[in-house]
């Protein structure tokens, strides 16, 4: 790939999840789910592994900060994170892969932690074709052909993408709360009021007072958002200030209302995404062999199960994991996400 390609609330947010996905995505198939347990969730304190020195490269528009775990030559993983979140929600992830011989790359999206936009000029554009293309970007500077690719929220969509528009760089795919690829054109739609409310942080955003509160507050916004849309995860101040040390990035913000406003068609993207975009819309059919998963308590707007089984045409699975599993499912539930990736690779 050229350079230039290359989160009373528990309940409410429950329902509101539900009814978001019935008219958002409005597919009539039924999928089988496969109920998995998890450990209920303690006091959760920030891992003891971390990772080992983080590495950047050069890739497309991007300077891209990532950890590796693994041996160089051992199959390579492509784990990708979502918002508010960072690179270790895979921390307890990453290591059980790693021991099984796996090369696990886990990077910073564009406006998070240590990666930088190569240059000044460049648009900060958080539209969703254009986050895939890092990561192909990405895979291309590291010389990986094809990767197992994996994520949730905003990577969970991007894991989508790739396996949309670039079947050949992915071997399989592990996503949390299964198929989220979406269109300016169907966001038009309105919701029911619920819905709407469960969406409040996306219209927030939409209003220049949105962007300075959030730039304002960016540790207390993300707190309340790992609270509501995990609210049985009882992170403690260490595991959530190492995550938001990430947020400093000098276009977080940017890339974050952007995100929010390209989703509303409120902005622009870029041209160059115009035909990815296009694919994009219509849906398209994800051939790869796939496991998709979701938490029990995940108290961020998803859609079921249902509502994406067939937009899966290869060897596919879905798994919910229960014991109390909110929206960021690789931290608080990683032995079943590893085994997910296991699994699947042997799909």
């Amino acid at each position: 790939m050229s350079e230039e390609i290359n989160h009373q609330r528990r309940r409410f947010f429950g329902v509101a999840a539900m009814t978001v996905a019935a008219v958002e995505f409005g597919i009539g198939s039924v999928a089988s789910a496969a109920q998995a347990a998890a450990p209920a969730s303690a006091a959760v304190k920030a891992s003891g592994n971390g990772f080992s020195a983080l590495k950047q490269i050069r890739a497309g528009v991007l300077d891209i900060g990532y950890a590796e775990e693994g041996p160089a030559d051992g199959p390579a993983v492509l784990l990708l994170h979502g918002w508010p979140y960072d690179i270790y929600s895979f921390a307890d992830v990453a290591p059980r892969l790693a021991a099984q011989g796996y090369r696990v790359i886990i990077p910073y999206l564009r406006g998070y932690g240590t990666t930088r936009f190569v240059s000044e000029k460049t648009k900060r554009n958080g539209q969703q074709a254009a986050l895939a293309a890092d990561m192909i970007a990405l895979m291309d500077a590291l010389h990986i052909e094809k990767a197992i690719v994996g994520g949730y929220d905003w990577g969970g969509r991007t894991v989508n993408i790739m396996a949309a528009l670039w079947p050949e760089r992915c071997k399989a795919m592990v996503s949390v709360s299964g198929y989220l690829i979406g269109s300016q054109e169907a966001n038009k739609k309105p919701l029911p009021p619920k819905a709407e409310l469960a969406w409040w942080y996306q219209f927030y955003f939409a209003t220049e007072r949105g962007r300075q509160g959030y730039d304002a507050n960016r540790r207390e916004f993300s707190k309340l958002i790992w609270h509501t849309a995990s609210p049985t995860w009882n992170f403690d101040d260490e595991t959530f200030n190492r995550s938001a040390d990430a947020f400093d990035n000098p276009d977080h913000v940017a890339i974050v209302i952007h995100n929010y406003r390209w989703r509303l068609g409120l902005v622009k993207g870029e041209a160059k995404y115009d035909a990815y975009e296009a694919v994009l819309a219509k849906g398209p059919v994800i051939s790869i062999p796939t496991i998709t998963m979701e938490g029990d308590a995940n108290g961020a707007p998803h859609p079921e199960p249902s509502a994406y089984a067939a937009k899966f045409s290869g060897r596919y699975e879905h798994r919910t994991i229960s014991g109390g599993i909110g929206h960021n499912l690789p931290q608080e539930a990683p032995e079943a996400f590893a085994q997910a990736i296991l699994d699947v690779d042997r799909f």
